[in-house]
């Protein structure tokens, strides 16, 4: 059973674009490269079951590390989820939950969590818990600040 204290959760931002673009933003996977500061690189189909593959920097850490998760939820412009699944070589397991809600037209809530779950969930925390808040409230910004420029450069080409 998953417990309270095994959950990450990010800063929320308020993004001052409607979820319509935000959600562009979440699910234009190309490019992360472009603004995804946390996860510079996501590859999927965006196919419910379909692996989603990343590239994970550990803030303060050179680099990147690969994890690989099932895309499991894809509510447009509600919520993007994926998992990572226990195996016979590795028991570790968590959901990652990106919840886009709507303020207004114009304004939407973003805020993304990630529980730990199985055998070695406490550990995970313990052990990777801060970096992955971390990591959560810097791409929480970074989907702000991306979406906002984009709605902000739409409503002046419509201007």
């Amino acid at each position: 059973m998953a417990k309270a204290e095994n959950l990450v959760t990010s800063i929320e931002v308020i993004i001052d674009a409607p979820a319509a673009v935000v959600w562009e933003v979440l699910t234009d996977f190309p490019r992360y490269s472009e603004w995804n500061s946390f996860c510079p690189r996501l590859d999927t189909t965006g196919r419910l079951g379909d692996m989603v593959y990343m590239q994970v920097r550990i803030p303060g850490v050179e680099g990147t590390i690969p994890v690989n998760e099932y895309l499991i939820a894809c509510e447009p412009e509600r919520l993007l989820s994926w998992e990572q699944r226990p195996t016979d070589e590795n028991k570790d397991a968590a959901r990652r939950d990106q919840y886009v809600d709507a303020i207004d037209s114009a304004r939407t809530r973003y805020v993304t969590t990630d529980i730990f779950l199985g055998v070695n969930a406490d550990t995970i925390m313990r052990e990777h818990g801060a970096w992955v808040k971390q990591g959560f409230d810097q791409m929480a910004r970074d989907v702000k600040q991306r979406a906002e420029t984009l709605y902000g450069a739409s409503r002046r080409e419509r201007a």
